[in-house]
Parts: C-alpha cells; sequence; structure tokens
C-alpha cells in the first residue's frame, strides 16, 4: 500500500522516462496496460524506503558474527527493547540485513511543526536523525525538549527560517528538539559549534529504521545491498591492480580491498577534493592500507606516466580490474519524493558516461574485468550504454554475475535474451508495496525475508565485461 505520493518529477521528465518504459519491445512483451503499470509502480516505490536496511560488514577487522551480536545489542537499545532479526546475507555474505518497520499510522501529530529539505527528509526515512543543516522552519515557540512533529518539504518551497509553512509537505515522525529555534536560526548563538550537530532526535519515526550516527563505525558501512554486490560481481583477488575511477565517498573502494584482504593496490579517483579527503578517512577507519586515493577527473586518468608518481595518469592496460561506477542521474535512489533535475540534466549522463566508458577499456590490461553499475534505472544509462559499448569495443565481451541476485536487463536496447540474462538489474517495482510490522516480521520465514530484500531495494543496474585482447 502507498503511504506517500508517488515520485515528482518534471513534466518532460516523466515523460521521457515513461518513454523508455513504454518502448517497442516492452509493449510487444508486456501490452501497453502492462507497461504503464509496472512505469506508475516504479515511481510509488521510488518515493517509499526499502525494505531493509542493509549494512556492510568490515570483514578486515571483524568477523560477520561477531558484528551482528554488537549490532543486535545497539538496536535493541535503541527500539527500546523491541526485538528485531537481523539476517546475514546468504549469497552476499558480509551483508547484514534490519527489516524495516512501517509506515506506523499510530503517530500522535504534534501542534510544533519542523520541516526539513527533501535531502534530509529522506535520510529520516532511513534512520537518521535530523541534523540541523537540513532544518528549513520550526514553530515559532519550539524550546529545546519539546516534541515536535517533523515534516519534509518535497518540492522545496519552504523558506530558511520560516515560522510555518502551508505547501505540500509530509509527515516524517516525531521527534524531541535538541534546542530551541532561536538557537537553529540565529546567527550570533554561542552555540555556533553544534551548528552540524542533531537538531532534532527522532523517537517515533513513520519508518522505524536503526540510526548509525557513530555506531560500531570502524566495522561497518552502511550501504545498499546492490552496492555491495558490485564489489562481489568485480571478484577482486589479492595481490592484484585495481582501479576505482569514480570512488567517492569511498564505499565500494574499501570493499574491494577488504575483499582483497587488504594485499594489492587498489586506485580510487574522484575529481572534488573534499570527496577525495573523505575516501582517505574512510580507508584510515577502516583500517585498509592498499588504497591510494587522488583528485582526478577519470575522463583524464590515460595518459603517460609521470615518472616516479604512481598516481594518474596512468598507462594503457595498466589496472587487472576496474570499476566504473558511474556518475549517473540517480533515479533509483529512495526513497526520492520529488527529483527536481531538468531534462538536460537527465540526459547529460550518458555522453560522459561513454567518456569515462572509453578511458575504462583503454586502462584494462587484455583478460582483465571491467565492471559498470549506476544507481538510475533509464535506459538509457543502462541497457544502451551496454549496446553502445559491444559495438564500440569488440575486444569487449559480457560475462555472466556472480552473485547475481537481481532481475535480468530490461528490453529496448536491441540486446538479445541471452545478453539480458548476464546483466543485473535491481528494480524494485516488481513487488507490491506492502505495510511491514513488528509481528509480520518474526512470522516471516527466513527464505522470505532474503527474497523481499532481493526485490524491494533501490534501483540499480549492473554489467560486467572481459577484455579479450588489445585494440
Amino acid at each position: 500500500m502507498s503511504h506517500f505520493p508517488k515520485m515528482s518529477l518534471r513534466p518532460e521528465v516523466e515523460d521521457y522516462l515513461r518513454a523508455s518504459f513504454k518502448n517497442e519491445e516492452m509493449i510487444t512483451a508486456l501490452g501497453v496496460q502492462e507497461a504503464e503499470r509496472k512505469f506508475e509502480a516504479l515511481l510509488n516505490h521510488l518515493s517509499h524506503p526499502p525494505a531493509f536496511t542493509t549494512v556492510r560488514v568490515n570483514t578486515h577487522l571483524a568477523s560477520v558474527k561477531h558484528v551482528k551480536d554488537l549490532l543486535l545489542e545497539e538496536i535493541n537499545k535503541q527500539f527500546n527493547g523491541l526485538s528485531v532479526p537481523i539476517l546475514q546475507h546468504p549469497d552476499v555474505q558480509d551483508v547484514l540485513l534490519i527489516p524495516v518497520i512501517g509506515p506506523r499510522k499510530n503517530i500522535n501529530k504534534q501542534p510544533s511543526e519542523v520541516i526539513v529539505g527533501p535531502h534530509c527528509g529522506s535520510a529520516v526515512l532511513r534512520g537518521a536523525h535530523v541534523y540541523i543543516p537540513g532544518i528549513l522552519s520550526a514553530s515559532k515557540f519550539m524550546k529545546a525538549g519539546d516534541v515536535v512533529s517533523v515534516y519534509s518539504d518535497i518540492e522545496g518551497k519552504c523558506k530558511k527560517g520560516a515560522k510555518e509553512f502551508d505547501g505540500k509537505k509530509v509527515f516524517l515522525g516525531n521527534g524531541i528538539s535538541e534546542l530551541s529555534r532561536n538557537e537553529i536560526f540565529s546567527l550570533t548563538s554561542p552555540l555556533k559549534y553544534v551548528k552540524r550537530g542533531i537538531g532534532i532526535r527522532m523517537t517515533e519515526p513513520v519508518y522505524l529504521s536503526p540510526s548509525f550516527d557513530n555506531v560500531l563505525s570502524s566495522s561497518l558501512f552502511l550501504q545498499n545491498l546492490p552496492s555491495a554486490v558490485v564489489s562481489h560481481v568485480l571478484n577482486p583477488h589479492p595481490g592484484e591492480k585495481i582501479l576505482d575511477m569514480c570512488a567517492a565517498p569511498g564505499g565500494k573502494t574499501t570493499h574491494i580491498a577488504a575483499l582483497m584482504h587488504d594485499q594489492g593496490e587498489v586506485i580510487a579517483l574522484d575529481k572534488i577534493p573534499n570527496k577525495v579527503e573523505k575516501i582517505k578517512q574512510n580507508a584510515a577507519l577502516l583500517q585498509l592500507n592498499c588504497i591510494r586515493a587522488f583528485c582526478c577527473n577519470g575522463k583524464r586518468a590515460l595518459g603517460k606516466a609521470e615518472h616516479g608518481q604512481g598516481g594518474p595518469p596512468f598507462l594503457p592496460e595498466s589496472f587487472d580490474r576496474v570499476l566504473l561506477d558511474a556518475p549517473c542521474s540517480g533515479m533509483g535512489q529512495r526513497p526520492n519524493m520529488a527529483y527536481t533535475w531538468t531534462l538536460k540534466e537527465v540526459t547529460s549522463y550518458q555522453p560522459l558516461q561513454r567518456k569515462l566508458f572509453a578511458v575504462a577499456v583503454q586502462l584494462l590490461k587484455p583478460g582483465g574485468v571491467l565492471v559498470y553499475s549506476t544507481c538510475t534505472v533509464a535506459l538509457a544509462e543502462n541497457e544502451e550504454q551496454v549496446a553502445w559499448a559491444l559495438r564500440a569495443f569488440p575486444c569487449l565481451q559480457l560475462l555472466p554475475q556472480e552473485p547475481h541476485i537481481g532481475g535480468e536487463g530490461m528490453v529496448g536496447a536491441g540486446l538479445s535474451l541471452d545478453q539480458l540474462k548476464q546483466l543485473q538489474r535491481f528494480d524494485p517495482s516488481i513487488i507490491p508495496l506492502k505495510d511491514t510490522d513488528i509481528t509480520s516480521v518474526r512470522d516471516a520465514r527466513r527464505e522470505d525475508m532474503i527474497w523481499l530484500a532481493n526485490k524491494d531495494c533501490i534501483g540499480f543496474f549492473i554489467a560486467k565485461f572481459v577484455k579479450r585482447e588489445s585494440f
């Protein structure tokens, strides 16, 4: 059952996305009505959080069992004794799954209101507290310690510092204010040092999911299930030299290093300096020493290597494996109630991805593996890119993926059925939205919960290639 409105897009973006989901191949396979139903179901799913919170255990420092036991204690404490099961994924064994309880409909709304921005609202729906920068509006007389109702301004129309807001908003739950309204918004506040701290501590969220603020930070990494699958599909081995072309904030980079037992070399690139620092911080936190991060636009990663530098640019055929987790339109992220990008912004990613892909192929050794992934549902950035790559680079061949827990690729790009089966598309619209309460979670069979976790996740895409020879 849909609790929130379907994801809102600009009309031209919705038409663009609908056309790809109602392409000729899809209409032939499903019919017009079923293709339209599937598209509408996707928009409904994207505005809701996934059915599970997933965390990846840093197996370089701790065993999955040990972290699972610690996490059970932490969640029991956060949920005031409410016992929620934690499952180890059978096919992605360094991943733990925590069922999300909700939407909870018996929460009494408070007269004192706080409005947060859409990004903050999405984080709250996945277990976060409200941090001060995310607060847009607070009731006039709100004091520290007040119980307040938190809403998300899903259209981005609330002005910072407003005392009330009558625009389109959705209820996220109740919390306790850590500061008064004046302390949050006053420029002369003596509490400047906490301006990035917690503003509202959520106590009754609509979706109950654990908070991971400073929780087992060196032992686990909060990561969507498909994002954890990617590194396993890449299948890195100790001693190899691996490139993560668009690496920030380092989730996949650190996962690759852990799977290599910190033996070998993982080169991580990002073009934004503070994001490169974040990669380095995560590598240090997780105690992974084989990672080297550089500030470099992936499009410029190929060239004559500078003597003794060891960083970019790199000579052709320098890497055993390359991960291109490409910049994308991000239309698979959940929850997202309002997608505000223009059609020009959305369509700008396909040519960028192709430029990066061309560099990746040249940097890969013959016999090496290239994995391409995105967190979008757009056909143009996924299956169409695979079809283009196979035409543009005859040296590439698609490989089957392990583990393969998502669905096969979407028709519409002219790929064969065998090729589509080798792709991995995570499409949450294939199952109905459902409410989850603690009783249904406790009564559910383990295999049914794993199946649900595999299906009801973010929208994501993975393709795996081998480079058969030089070109």
